[in-house]
């Protein structure tokens, strides 16, 4: 049988125990009040990442239940605010109507139908000043050698490769742009955007017209960029606007030989019985900015894309993107450099 003796009416076990405690907490109190230890503890906190997950995970179940509500306001603000990007949508089309007749203008300019007035080429250029010290310096010149000189100057037919001329100022395009593709964007006389009609699915198409020329019987090539403007249920605080979801092009109808797409090789093969060798030709896949217009499927099975193929999209929906919100809205800007060097500066 156990032998429980009492002190006082208090089992002898309670009584060790509470020494013990009694024991513990001063040696405690000599710890902490140790200079070294508090010094070694401190850095140990230090050390300790402090992040915002690991606070979170510190707070009381009530205050939890209440950032969770945050939360599922923040859900609703995303919805709302999806509401506010088709409704953005909206505007663009309407404002796009209204831009049209402007660079319907400014096409008749570049291709040279039509000659602007006197009123309309009139700009004051910030280089005014030099401008007109070379115009007084111009007046002193002998009016026979003035004369002969305006008799040289060319005046071709409205602004030659405008639009070539952006693809080679802009790095994201020209790094598209191969050798051969250089002769057929020379062809290229405008670049459109089409928004999706009301009640459709939020999109926008980008037309490129081009003068008839020896390489494509289209006059028109396009390229159509689905988007999507709704937080993902999965992740509704990525949400940061309308998103380029997935991208169609068009069926380039080439001329016999002209395909720049493809290229043509040569490969020997060995006969596998006979072990004769014989040379045959076959097509692959050319590097050119024409490939633009057969783009990568985004993956709508739920498979996921390897590592490449999702850069190359993302690479394609960036340009999309580019084409509709700097380059065509502000082509001259493109054309001169101006824009170039505002993109630099930000």
């Amino acid at each position: 049988m156990a032998d429980h003796s009492f002190s006082d009416g208090v089992p002898s076990d309670s009584v060790e125990a509470a020494k013990n405690a009694s024991n513990t907490e001063k040696l405690t109190d000599q710890v902490m009040q140790n200079p070294r230890v508090l010094a070694a503890l401190q850095e140990r906190l230090d050390s300790v990442p402090h992040t915002p997950s690991s606070y979170i995970e510190t707070l009381p179940k009530a205050v939890k239940r209440r950032i969770n509500a945050l939360k599922q306001l923040q859900v609703r603000c995303a919805h709302i605010e999806a509401k506010f990007y088709e409704e953005v949508h909206d505007l663009e089309r309407k404002y796009a109507a209204l831009y049209q007749p402007l660079f319907d203008k400014r096409r008749e300019f570049i291709t040279g139908d039509v000659e602007p007035t006197d009123a309309e080429s009139e700009w004051h250029s910030e280089n005014e000043e030099e401008e007109k010290l070379a115009g007084d310096m111009k007046n002193k010149v002998v009016i026979t050698e003035k004369e002969a000189a305006t008799a040289e100057e060319p005046n071709p037919k409205g602004i030659p490769e405008f639009w070539f001329t952006i693809f080679r100022n802009v790095d994201m395009l020209s790094e598209l742009v191969q050798e051969y593709d250089e002769p057929i964007l020379k062809h290229l006389q405008d670049i459109k955007v089409k928004f999706s009609d009301p009640g459709q699915p939020m999109s926008f198409v980008l037309e490129f017209h081009f003068e008839p020329n020896d390489y494509f019987t289209n006059s028109v090539l396009t390229k159509t960029y689905k988007m999507k403007s709704e937080p993902d249920k999965a992740d509704p605080f990525s949400f940061e606007g309308p998103e380029i979801v997935d991208c169609d092009g068009c069926t380039i109808d080439w001329k016999k030989g002209k395909n720049v797409t493809v290229k043509t090789i040569k490969k020997k093969q060995k006969h596998k019985g006979r072990g004769t060798v014989r040379t045959i030709t076959k097509q692959v896949p050319n590097e050119s900015f024409f490939n633009f217009f057969n783009p990568l499927k985004a993956s709508g099975d739920g498979e996921s894309l390897d590592e490449d193929s999702e850069f190359t999209l993302a690479s394609d929906f960036e340009i999309g993107h580019f084409f509709r919100e700097r380059i065509v809205p502000r082509a001259v800007l493109y054309f001169t450099g101006e824009a170039i060097e505002d993109d630099d500066n930000v």
